[in-house]
């Protein structure tokens, strides 16, 4: 069995503070801030800066350029202590650049599980992303944005700060978003708007006839029935949800939003 120096590069420069489990595999000329953890079975491929206050989970990987845990961009930060958090099995690719939250939201960035996060990805200073994502090329996510789960984000899009992408929507590549998606809505544009629901995704995840059918009924009434939101919602209470359980994230959605939705 290896011990921990034979699996980190001796270029690598490693504070003091950091907690490194055994098993973590740190490339060349890599730095691991002050009070940084990173758990068992998460690589650090080359070149790769990760500054204090970082928590890195288990099973990651993260490619070479990336800055994670960095102080962010918001010009009200003064150095408070905030935080950065990543869940376990997300792969960061080449350039990413994931910033710490700030005093005057929860002081927390914090991303889920089982996410993709692609070249060049922004995650600015107090996100919540959720888990199974898949982040593009180049996407840029402003602070304060809410991700849900299973979320697709074409490349080159951006996500304006404190928006809500919910769990299940699709974003096409270059869009750019100003309020936010429901739930398994696909939107696309400059700016954004709808454009159905993702039901081949649906079907590819072996939903039901019945679930895929109720869903396109909701879309219907959201968006080509003339109705206000409100009134939208509860139509969508009173007849589909009874029968289509899913409903219920579509409606958890359109309720918490506060900017409005994509139309």
């Amino acid at each position: 069995m290896m011990t921990r120096t034979e699996h980190i590069h001796p270029t690598a420069i490693i504070h003091p503070s950091a907690k490194i489990a055994a098993d973590v595999q740190i490339g060349a000329y890599s730095i691991i801030g002050e009070n940084v953890s990173i758990a068992s079975g998460t690589i650090v491929h080359s070149h790769v800066v990760i500054a204090g206050y970082t928590r890195i989970g288990q099973h990651n990987q993260i490619f070479q350029f990336s800055s994670v845990g960095e102080r962010c961009q918001d010009l009200k930060y003064n150095g408070e202590e905030t935080w950065l958090e990543i869940g376990d099995y997300n792969t960061i690719r080449e350039h990413c650049t994931l910033h710490r939250g700030t005093v005057q939201d929860q002081g927390l960035t914090k991303i889920g599980d089982h996410n993709l996060l692609m070249v060049n990805t922004h995650v600015a200073h107090d996100c919540m992303i959720g888990s199974h994502n898949i982040i593009a090329n180049n996407v840029g996510i402003a602070g304060h944005v809410h991700v849900g789960d299973y979320v697709l984000l074409g490349g080159n899009s951006g996500i304006h700060q404190f928006c809500r992408i919910d769990s299940y929507s699709m974003v096409g590549g270059a869009s750019l978003i100003l309020k936010d998606v429901p739930a398994f809505v696909m939107v696309s544009g400059n700016p954004a708007h709808a454009h159905g629901m993702n039901f081949e995704g649906m079907r590819r995840k072996g939903w039901s006839k019945e679930t895929i059918g109720g869903l396109r009924q909701a879309y219907k009434i959201l968006y080509r029935s003339n109705l206000t939101t409100q009134d939208a919602v509860e139509r969508i209470r009173n007849e589909i949800l009874p029968q289509v359980v899913e409903v219920q994230l579509l409606l958890d959605s359109l309720q918490h939003s506060t900017r409005g939705i994509v139309r």
